[in-house]
């Protein structure tokens, strides 16, 4: 698969996110194959199925979540998203939340997903909303910062 192929399959990967619904899962279930590989700091799942289901619990989780695409990479060998996700936690009373991640996309001959491997950190930007870890994570942060 050429760059060129790469980057238009990597936009509409991108353009399926930002219009990214419950009722439109059909949507980004076309752009995956059938082996797609999905690891984010809580899931590692493989099959198109899977993959789905990890959307389904996070519309089951949250109230109004949304992505948005802030830039977009090619490189040599995987293409990178940089997106911001929003939402309300259910679990944690309706809290907003805003994570800020990266995504490594590949894909196959075809221009379907084989692998989306998202990279952000869950110990400040999820766990933290949490009465009892948020402290305990911070305490941790401040143990391991160089003293000044």
């Amino acid at each position: 698969m050429s760059a060129l192929d790469r980057a238009a399959a990597l936009a509409a990967y991108a353009d399926c996110f930002e219009g990214l619904t419950l009722g439109r899962l059909e949507t980004l279930s076309a752009l995956l194959a059938d082996e797609v590989r999905f690891r984010d700091p809580f899931s590692d799942v493989q099959g198109r199925e899977a993959v789905l289901g990890i959307f389904r619990h996070m519309y089951e989780a949250m109230e109004a979540p949304s992505f948005t695409v802030l830039d977009q990479a090619v490189g040599a060998e995987a293409c990178y998203l940089k997106w911001r996700f929003s939402g309300r936690v259910k679990a944690a009373g309706s809290r907003p939340i805003e994570i800020t991640g990266m995504s490594e996309v590949a894909f196959d001959d075809h221009g379907r997903v084989l692998l989306h491997v998202d990279h952000w950190d869950a110990a400040s930007q999820v766990y933290g909303l949490f009465p009892v870890l948020g402290p305990v994570l911070r305490l941790l942060g401040r143990r391991f910062s160089p003293v000044e």
